[in-house]
């Protein structure tokens, strides 16, 4: 093997470990708590639609969302600011523990099911089934964003006794 070919196969080797330390999120590794925030949505069995925008004033709006225990909704978001947001569906200690693994990783990209990153002007769908009572939380996790307030909480009604 010549000095190039090693020193290349070196090169590429140490890029692809530092792409794989980086975090992204296409690895499939989840940071949702399962069932205590729901599963995704089924697109047949949507009940309705709620369109979040989020601003650079780090507000999503509306920050409040109340659904049914088992309710799927279709949730169109939108980005209305100039800079990149993103909408994560998750527990509160799952999105303050996501939000400290952006800072040490800003250009994490995300590919799970309860995150969607949309660039400035972009509008993207979360399909997500509320499974269980209790709290959703929802927040931008780009680095400095949830610190600034940019969270919201989804409030889940338990099913009412016929």
């Amino acid at each position: 093997m010549s000095f190039y070919q090693s020193t290349l196969g070196l090169l590429f080797l140490s890029v692809s470990c530092m792409a794989w330390g980086g975090g992204n999120h296409a690895g499939g590794h989840h940071h949702h708590d399962g069932a205590s925030i729901g599963e995704v949505g089924m697109p047949e069995q949507v009940s309705r639609t709620v369109v979040v925008t989020m601003a650079d004033t780090m507000r999503f709006s509306p920050a409040r969302i109340q659904v049914q225990a088992g309710e799927t909704l279709e949730i169109v978001v939108r980005n209305t600011g100039k800079v990149k947001h993103e909408m994560v569906l998750g527990t509160a200690s799952d999105l303050k523990a996501h939000a400290a693994l952006m800072k040490q990783h800003p250009g994490m990209e995300h590919a799970d099911d309860n995150m969607l990153t949309l660039a400035p002007g972009a509008e993207g769908r979360l399909l997500w089934r509320f499974s269980q009572a209790g709290k959703v939380q929802f927040a931008c996790l780009q680095p400095g964003h949830y610190e600034a307030g940019m969270k919201g909480v989804v409030h889940v009604k338990p099913l009412k006794a016929s």
